[in-house]
């Protein structure tokens, strides 16, 4: 495989306007368990390895605060942070003790196009489980950009993420052997698009919709498979407005494997998957991936 320096997506962090009502909702419906809370922050875990995947903190508005990825070595963060201090990113956090309670060391930027990084090394982690029905760590996030060859650039020269596939929409990123770590969406207006958690397979997928439905939130697209890195998808809008995704059975690729074009991806009139059978995006799901912002006043 490439020599990748960062080598996981490993969580992120969600500003929300009700904190106790979105802690409740991603434990009890969405799957995932309490893990700390420290500093007005709620970390959230899946059953993966990961000590958390998901920060929830007080905000004035549904925002995204930052992503974070795990980086191979000490020497690959000091690398990483002198690539992005060369790439004009504003510095939030220099490296040192990250003070969350995962630990390990870390640095906080803010790329060019607004959205706030972590790269962490050293973190805690834990016994990884696999229970049906359950997240086990994330799988994706899309991000929405206004110049999506200017920020894939980023990624693949100041990063060291490889491109795998271009549609005429999105371009597919990865850092390890799944196809796709980050994905970027072309949109008016850059911001998140939506998180995606991995499940354990199709079933589980399904049976998590299901409990999805069950508690009152209809599926936003789905459940279908997706061209680009070949995963089964069901996006839901949270109860603040985040688009979120359960998938599985994500593509696996070495540096043998073709990046293709948007010619290439090409569904027939009425198709919006491989399947064929996923009905149109409904319009409340399509208007929230276009509605979380980046928090653009992170200081720390």
């Amino acid at each position: 495989m490439s020599d990748f320096p960062v080598v996981a997506l490993r969580s992120v962090e969600i500003a929300t306007p009700h904190l106790g009502a979105s802690a409740d909702f991603y434990r009890k419906v969405w799957g995932l368990d309490f893990a700390a809370e420290a500093d007005g922050t709620i970390y959230l875990a899946a059953t993966g390895a990961d000590f958390h995947v998901l920060e929830l903190t007080q905000g004035t508005r549904p925002a995204l605060r930052k992503i974070s990825f795990r980086v191979r070595s000490r020497e690959d963060l000091d690398r990483l942070f002198a690539r992005a201090h060369e790439a004009s990113c504003e510095i939030i956090s220099p490296p040192g003790p990250s003070r969350a309670p995962s630990g390990g060391e870390h640095f906080v930027i803010r790329e060019p196009q607004g959205c706030c990084i972590e790269f962490v090394q050293g973190d805690r982690t834990k016994t990884a489980r696999v229970l049906a029905d359950r997240p086990e760590r994330l799988a994706h996030v899309n991000i929405n950009s206004a110049d999506i060859e200017k920020l894939s650039s980023f990624y693949q020269q100041a990063l060291g993420f490889r491109l795998t596939d271009r549609s005429k929409l999105m371009a597919f990123l990865c850092c390890n052997s799944d196809h796709h770590a980050v994905v970027l969406a072309e949109a008016p207006i850059n911001g998140l698009n939506h998180i995606a958690f991995l499940m354990p397979d199709l079933e589980s997928v399904m049976r998590g919709s299901g409990r999805m439905v069950d508690h009152g939130f209809p599926i936003g697209w789905g459940v279908g498979r997706h061209g680009p890195g070949d995963n089964v998808f069901a996006y839901f809008v949270d109860p603040t407005g985040v688009v979120i995704e359960y998938t599985a059975e994500v593509l696996q690729v070495d540096d043998f494997y073709r990046a293709k074009g948007p010619s290439e991806w090409v569904w027939p009139p009425g198709r919006t998957d491989q399947w064929g059978i996923a009905p149109p995006k409904s319009e409340a799901c399509k208007t929230a991936q276009l509605s979380v912002l980046f928090d653009t006043e992170r200081r720390a």
